[in-house]
C-alpha cells in the first residue's frame, strides 16, 4: 500500500537582502527532510520553536512551494510553483493552526464558516445539503444545531477548535496537518480535543501530521514521532522506540529538559472532579 503522504529531502530557504554593502543571506529552514507516512497513522514533528516545523507544515499542505525535494500525495507528485494547486488535490490536505480565534473569520456565524469550502470547492452543491453536511459536522466534533448561527467571539477556546477541526473535515480530506492544535489551550481542554481528534481519526480513517513542542500530548497521540533540529530531522521512529530509547543528543536534551505531564493524569483529574 503507498504511503498517504512522503517527501524525499525536502528544503526551504529564505534570501535576505543584503543591503548596499553586504551580500545576501541565505537561511536554510528545511534541511533535506524524508519520511513516507502510511493511511490511518499520526506522525508527531517535535522540537524547539525555530527549529523549521511550521515551515515545514506549509509545505506539507501546499501553502508554500520547496526550494528543493518532492512532495507527493497518494502517489502523486506535487509541484505547486510548475503545476499550481489542482481543486482534487486542495482538498485531499487541509490544516488545523494554532490559535482557532485566529483562524476564523469574526464577521461570518459558525454555519457560515463551515459551508464555506463547499461554496468554493463544490460549486454545483445544493445549498440545503451544504447547511445539512455542515450541521452534521457540527454533531461529529460535539458541538450542536444551536450553534450554527452564532458568531467565532460566543464560544470557548476549546469550542473554536472544535469549530476549525470541523471546517478542515467538511472536504473529506485524506490528510490533516495540526500546528500545535492544542497549545493555546487549557490543559483540561487539551485532552478532550486530543480525544475528539482520536475518535474522528478512528471514523474517518484520518492521517495526522501532528506539530507540537509539547512532549506529553506527543506521547498521547503519536504512531511515530520526529524530532527536528535546526531544519534537520535529527531522529525518527516508533514513539516507543523514540520515547524509551533516545538516539541523538538532542533528543536526550530535549526530553530531560521538558515537564513531565501525562495526559492521562488530567483525565484521571477530570474524572475525579465530576466525581465530587
Amino acid at each position: 500500500m503507498s504511503p498517504v503522504l512522503e517527501i524525499r529531502d525536502i528544503k526551504r530557504d529564505y534570501r535576505l537582502p543584503g543591503g548596499l554593502f553586504r551580500q545576501d543571506k541565505v537561511i536554510h529552514a528545511v534541511k533535506g527532510v524524508s519520511f513516507a507516512l502510511e493511511k490511518g497513522k499520526t506522525l508527531a514533528i517535535v522540537g524547539e520553536s525555530g527549529c523549521g516545523k511550521s515551515t515545514l507544515a506549509r509545505i506539507l499542505t501546499m501553502i508554500d512551494a520547496p526550494t528543493a525535494g518532492e512532495l507527493f500525495i497518494e502517489g502523486k507528485r506535487v509541484d505547486i510553483a510548475k503545476d499550481g494547486l489542482s481543486p482534487e488535490m486542495r482538498r485531499k490536505v487541509q490544516i488545523v493552526f494554532q490559535n482557532p480565534y485566529g483562524s476564523l473569520n469574526p464577521r461570518q456565524k459558525v454555519g457560515e464558516v463551515l459551508m464555506e469550502p463547499l461554496v468554493i470547492n463544490q460549486t454545483d452543491m445544493p445549498a440545503s445539503e451544504r447547511r445539512e453536511r455542515a450541521q452534521g459536522m457540527l454533531k461529529k466534533v460535539g458541538l450542536g444545531p444551536e450553534h450554527f448561527n452564532r458568531y467565532p467571539h460566543m464560544f470557548s477556546g476549546g469550542q473554536r477548535q472544535r469549530i476549525a477541526i470541523a471546517r478542515a473535515l467538511m472536504l473529506n480530506p485524506s490528510l490533516l496537518v495540526l500546528d500545535e492544535p492544542v497549545s493555546a489551550l487549557d490543559l483540561s481542554v487539551q485532552a478532550q480535543v486530543l480525544n475528539l481528534l482520536a475518535d474522528l481519526q478512528d471514523e474517518f480513517g484520518l492521517t495526522y501530521v501532528f506539530i507540537s513542542h509539547d512532549l506529553s500530548v506527543v506521547r498521547y497521540i503519536a504512531d511515530e514521532v520526529m524530532v527536528m533540529y535546526f531544519g534537520e530531522a535529527v531522529e525518527h521512529g516508533t514513539r516507543d522506540a523514540v520515547f524509551s530509547n533516545p538516539q541523538h543528543s538532542y533528543t536526550k536534551t530535549l526530553f530531560a529538559a521538558t515537564p513531565r505531564a501525562s495526559v492521562e493524569n488530567i483525565k484521571a483529574r477530570l474524572a475525579r472532579k465530576a466525581a465530587a
